[in-house]
């Protein structure tokens, strides 16, 4: 177990991650409850993410924390599970990784369920199995695992939850999803991952070599558009969750929807040239796109 002194270090390397998000995760304008659990949810999907791909900070800290042994902290697939016999700890003991102890109290105050968070950690042991999907089905349920439970998560920490929500989330948070593929194929690929479906490859003629370019061919650029429009799409058949809320948390869940179309735009706006770097909305765009999903325009 990591000393005092370690855990708020632990705590800060993940949380600190929160403003580089293509979305807000807990603005300022909510009320202060709502702002602590939200990040500490945030803290666990972003810590499991950052597991499943490698990116856990320097000097085996986190390992530490979960009680893997120096000669496992390197192996994803330990400290996945390591991860999750922590997360059940949560809801029957004391959690070892200080973010679980956050966690803890946040699933106490808000009667938060295991469900949600086992997806998020199945979607990054999946990652370590799975590094290509055949069809866009294939890449809708790996969005189930990786991606909806933060969104049900999210109605849950506000007490909104209804099915119909419940549903439109879902296909937000896919949405959201898809762009962050498409604006990180480049990295994906460094990691031998591709997300991009290979049936839609191939009716684009795109072979995985043409993603390992430093531009975009024009093959790749359509196939990008098509997957963009489909990311498009969805954002447009979850919008109306926005308009089904209230108050601040219409705020908050209009600013997940434009996040999500502030990055297609993003990525039009790149032609569809994703491979350079990841295309990244301005806050002007961003708040033009807030602007517009408040008031109910696609």
């Amino acid at each position: 177990m990591t000393g005092t002194s370690t855990a708020p270090d632990l705590e800060r390397a993940t949380l600190d991650k929160a403003a580089s998000e293509n979305f807000p995760v807990a603005p300022f304008f909510l009320p202060r409850t709502w702002r602590d659990d939200l990040m500490a949810v945030y803290g666990f999907a972003r810590l499991v993410d950052d597991i499943g791909d490698g990116d856990l900070a320097p000097g085996g800290a986190d390992a530490r924390a979960l009680g893997v042994p120096p000669a496992e902290a390197g192996d994803r697939l330990v400290l996945l599970d390591a991860f999750e016999a922590d997360l059940r700890r949560v809801f029957d003991g004391t959690p070892r990784h200080p973010l679980l102890r956050r966690l803890q109290r946040t699933a106490r105050r808000r009667s938060l369920t295991p469900e949600p968070f086992l997806g998020l950690i199945a979607a990054n042991r999946q990652d370590q199995l799975v590094r290509r999907y055949e069809t866009y089905a294939d890449l809708l349920a790996y969005c189930e695992l990786s991606a909806n439970p933060v969104g049900r998560l999210v109605l849950a920490v506000t007490g909104t939850a209804t099915p119909e929500r419940i549903r439109l989330s879902d296909a937000i948070c896919t949405a959201l999803q898809i762009v962050e593929h498409l604006q990180d194929v480049a990295e994906d690929l460094g990691r031998d991952r591709i997300y991009l479906p290979a049936q839609d490859m191939k009716r684009f003629h795109v072979q995985e070599t043409d993603l390992a370019a430093k531009t975009a061919s024009a093959s790749v650029r359509a196939l990008v558009a098509y997957e963009a429009q489909r990311a498009r799409d969805l954002l447009n058949e979850g919008a109306p969750l926005v308009g089904s809320v209230h108050g601040r948390l219409k705020l908050l869940l209009a600013g997940f929807v434009a996040g999500g179309r502030a990055a297609v735009r993003a990525i039009a706006a790149a032609e569809y040239d994703v491979l350079p770097g990841p295309p990244k909305p301005g806050k002007v765009q961003l708040l033009r796109e807030a602007g517009a999903t408040l008031r109910g325009e696609g």
